[in-house]
């Protein structure tokens, strides 16, 4: 768990649980619709809060997995996804998402997020590697990974497919040792 503050407000960063699933869905439905950097739109995420705390309990189980949130007042305003590889040969690598409300943009808490991600990585012992992919149009993002540390390691074409229009990704890693 960990503090920070934004705008006088304590941003409290913690792993999540079964009973952040009603919340966490509201969340995804509303930041869907407020970045098509996502690979979902607006109520388009597309899990019931049943699959929601599935999911959520299933992360938690797992050694190579990472579920938190940041959480305004109780509110939830930020998320973090990481999920490590099912099998032997690949459960040291895995892959994140992450998504802030756009009214707390540019206040560092998906940096904040990050970090956290990154420092359970090293603690973990297990994960050596952290992924992401982004769209190749999204500065703001790939400025944070790379000042994070993350490298480019190559552009996938036509990954995104918005409003009839196609966008390339960039995907980006992290070596941990």
């Amino acid at each position: 768990m960990k503090e920070m503050k934004v705008n006088n407000e304590k941003v409290l960063i913690r792993k999540a649980k079964k009973s952040d699933a009603k919340s966490l869905i509201e969340y995804l439905n509303v930041i869907g619709g407020e970045s098509d950097f996502l690979t979902f739109g607006r109520d388009q995420f597309g899990r019931s809060i049943e699959q929601e705390e599935e999911y959520i309990d299933n992360s938690l189980k797992k050694e190579n997995a990472l579920f938190i949130i940041a959480e305004v007042n109780g509110k939830v305003v930020g998320n973090l996804n990481f999920s490590g590889g099912t099998r032997q040969r690949n459960a040291h690598v895995g892959e994140f998402g992450v998504s802030i409300l756009k009214a707390y943009w540019g206040n560092g808490i998906g940096e904040e997020l990050i970090k956290y991600l990154i420092k359970w990585s090293k603690n973990s012992g297990l994960i050596r590697k952290i992924n992401l992919r982004t769209r190749t149009d999204n500065t703001r993002g790939i400025s944070l990974y790379k000042r994070l540390g993350f490298l480019e390691e190559g552009v996938l074409k036509r990954d995104f497919l918005i409003n009839g229009e196609f966008y390339d990704s960039l995907q980006m890693g992290l070596i941990i040792d």
